[in-house]
């Protein structure tokens, strides 16, 4: 028979991981976020530089990336720069600083976009999960393994649950939004 909390622990983790990838997105001050999809290829072998380096955040607008081997100095800075996330490091020898410049109305707008995206992809992952639930139960059903009523009762739970993970979804990204559009 399909358990309820299977389906509901799916959608806490679509949930999760809209909070990553919202959380990675630039919204003007500095946020070590930005930096968990830059990977730097230390001896082969595809690194984050959370695991390379102290990342550190100084003051509002910069972040400092300090290298434990100061030989992986070049290779933060290098793949920082190979990666999307719009910012040229300087290098002092020593630390990597990232300073993050006031973004323009336009860009904040963009960047609006990119989050009510990521929102509505989760969105879909959670309907998704409501789909595969509903399927389960009507085949539980048919195997004899749920009555009607049981049917119906399954059904209107996953579908409470999914509203609620949609309101939050909108109410993450409706925060976000309000992060990025604050001056």
């Amino acid at each position: 028979m399909a358990d309820i909390n299977f389906y509901k622990t799916k959608m806490t983790k679509s949930l999760e991981a809209l909070d990553r990838e919202l959380a990675s997105i630039r919204a003007g001050r500095a946020n070590p976020a930005v930096l968990d999809k830059v990977s730097v290829d230390y001896y082969g072998v595809a690194t984050p530089v959370n695991q390379l380096a102290a990342v550190s955040v100084p003051e509002p607008r910069i972040l400092s990336i300090q290298p434990w081997d100061p030989q992986t100095l070049k290779l933060i800075e290098k793949a920082i720069n190979m990666s999307d996330i719009g910012i040229n490091p300087q290098n002092d020898g020593r630390v990597i600083r990232l300073s993050f410049p006031p973004l323009t109305e336009e860009r904040r707008r963009d960047i609006v976009k990119t989050a009510k995206k990521y929102g509505e992809d989760a969105k879909v992952a959670l309907r998704n999960i409501r789909r595969d639930a509903m399927d389960d139960f009507k085949a539980a059903k048919k195997n004899g393994e749920m009555t009607e009523d049981d049917v119906k009762s399954a059904e209107k739970s996953i579908q409470d649950i999914t509203e609620k993970y949609c309101k939050a979804v909108d109410a993450a990204v409706a925060a976000k939004e309000k992060d990025i559009m604050a001056i």
